[in-house]
């Protein structure tokens, strides 16, 4: 047989196109990270002073309309401004908010006490929710730590400018006080702890469990692919018996796990395998072992998205890629229960996942439809 013939010879330089193509688009994200709108909190609880002269003053007030205006020139970041601390809180520990910049109600008064002989620097909160995403969260801390330190030179220039008008010399206290007219206490709230991969350990869950998905559905589709049947119920029934194997497997998925909230993270990784399982299982009913390239080529774009938050990737994968990614529902219910103190509830993730199952159990059951084959036996003589 000559070379030359060999249909797929002719096809190779496609094939490796093809696969370069592939792993370009699954990288792209990782090297074109753009933020874009990146939720921080603003919260503005000064409640002012009268000065003699001045009457009403509120410096918190004159922040907030800086930010107000600095917003409209920052695509990267989306500051929303809310009223109180509760609902800041509220807002971080539903992830709405990957931080926030809290100005305390005595912040002006404190202000005015840095041209006395008794300066006390005012003090503004950060809040970084550091388990909603690493990266995005690092993110955030870096434009809250960044606009303080805009503020403290700000106000820095305004007191050395006050202070050179007066003539008055500075005392040591003060010339202290100038170096950080305003203080910043930086509190990480939703902790990802020192045992979780970097904040990364829902992410790192997620490859081995969707592998492992794939392997059970292949293997069981290996083994019953081959097997006629003599009715359609019983083709039925056999494909009853595939989703308790994967139920079975699903289970044994959460042996050996060490984590916080055992039983609700076990559960909930029974789940999402069953979900996957059943995704699969569905496709290569339907396919045959053509289907499995797919879920490999999923796994490809999905372990780049998965650790970024959708505020960071480029548009084309935020709009058009992360939303049909199957398993950022797992990677996001773990998160919960992993940073947020979550038990398991029939939340938003859970409720994707049965979906899923769903779906996929009513395709699996439905390619059991058409008309079956009619098995054929031999029998041997002795």
């Amino acid at each position: 047989m000559k070379l030359s013939n060999q249909k797929l010879i002719y096809l190779s330089p496609i094939i490796v196109v093809a696969v370069i193509f592939i792993f370009t688009l699954t990288l792209i994200p990782s090297v074109s990270q753009a933020p874009k709108n990146l939720p921080i909190a603003f919260v503005n609880a000064d409640e002012g002073m009268t000065v003699p002269a001045k009457g009403k003053v509120n410096i918190g007030d004159h922040i907030k309309q800086n930010m107000k205006s600095s917003s409209a020139e920052q695509a990267s970041v989306k500051w929303t401004f809310v009223s109180t601390t509760k609902e800041v809180e509220t807002g971080l520990n539903n992830q709405k908010y990957y931080g926030a910049l809290i100005i305390p109600k005595d912040f002006t008064k404190k202000q005015a006490t840095l041209q006395t002989a008794q300066p006390e620097a005012p003090a503004i909160r950060l809040l970084v929710n550091q388990g909603m995403n690493t990266a995005a969260s690092t993110l955030a801390s870096q434009v809250l730590n960044g606009a303080v330190d805009q503020m403290n030179e700000n106000m820095r220039l305004q007191l050395v400018k006050r202070f050179e008008q007066s003539g008055t010399q500075l005392s040591a206290n003060q010339a202290l006080a100038l170096a950080a007219p305003i203080q910043k206490t930086v509190i990480n709230v939703n902790k990802t702890g020192t045992h979780s991969v970097n904040g990364n350990a829902p992410v790192s869950l997620f490859q081995p469990l969707w592998m492992a998905s794939i392997a059970g559905a292949a293997v069981v589709f290996l083994s019953i692919h081959k097997i006629t049947f003599s009715s359609r119920k019983e083709k039925i029934v056999n494909q009853v018996g595939v989703v308790i194997i994967g139920a079975t497997l699903a289970l044994a998925e959460v042996v050996g796990i060490s984590v916080p909230s055992f039983w609700d993270t076990a559960l909930f990784l029974a789940i999402a395998y069953f979900s996957f399982f059943t995704l699969i299982s569905a496709a290569l009913s339907w396919l045959g072992l053509k289907g499995l390239p797919i879920f490999v080529i999923i796994l490809f774009f999905g372990a780049p998205l998965l650790p970024m938050a959708p505020e960071i990737m480029p548009d084309f994968y935020r709009e058009w890629i992360y939303p049909w990614l199957p398993m950022r529902f797992m990677v996001d219910g773990v998160r919960e229960l992993f940073f947020f103190g979550e038990h398991l509830t029939w939340n938003h993730s859970v409720s994707a996942l049965a979906l899923i199952s769903l779906i996929s159990l009513c395709a699996l059951f439905a390619s059991a439809l058409p008309a079956s084959s009619v098995k054929k036996e031999k029998s041997r003589s002795i």
